[in-house]
């Protein structure tokens, strides 16, 4: 009798996690319905308006909201307004005897709300996400700094965006039973 392989128990073990997710019941968030046309989740989605955000992180953040909650669609009508507070806090790690610093996480903190367009301004959602990055400022140039500080805001605003975009959707898909 020949040992199985790695790649033959690998693709073993994978079927078998995917039986056992799939018997209770284990639907994609994101799943299309039976003809092929956008889920619950995806249709919820689109009909969300992002209010502005303050100051550039913010229209970063916004920005990429949009294109996960839109696409390229930006028509159709807007039945809630997903309000969000965003900031981007430094900390110094790496810091020289000449309290020089040399590494410095940054932390992306976001609260958010999703209101809907009814009159009673019905809150469906509330949370809060939050992501963490770093810049290595060590005899780093100026501009190359600023680059590099642009490179990691954009980065984290868009963890952000897929922290709120799947949290919403899981809330849709919730609702939709």
């Amino acid at each position: 009798m020949r040992p199985l392989g790695r790649r033959r128990l690998l693709g073993i073990a994978t079927g078998l996690a995917l039986t056992s997710v799939a018997g209770c019941g284990f639907q994609p968030v994101y799943m299309p319905t039976a003809s092929g046309s956008p889920g619950p989740a995806v249709r919820e989605l689109a009909t969300i308006h992002v209010a502005l955000i303050p100051d550039r992180p913010g229209q970063l953040l916004r920005q990429a909201l949009q294109q996960r909650l839109h696409g390229t669609d930006e028509g159709g009508e807007r039945r809630y307004d997903l309000g969000v507070f965003f900031w981007i806090t430094g900390e110094g790690i790496a810091i020289l005897p000449d309290n020089t610093n040399t590494f410095t996480r940054l932390t992306a903190h976001a609260n958010w709300a999703l209101v809907a367009r009814d009159t009673a301004r019905t809150t469906i959602a509330t949370g809060t996400a939050r992501s963490y990055e770093g810049i290595d400022t060590f005899d780093t140039q100026y501009f190359a700094g600023d680059l590099s500080n642009e490179q990691v805001t954009a980065r984290l605003a868009q963890q952000i965006a897929d922290q709120i975009t799947l949290r919403l959707a899981t809330v849709f898909r919730a609702r939709a039973g």
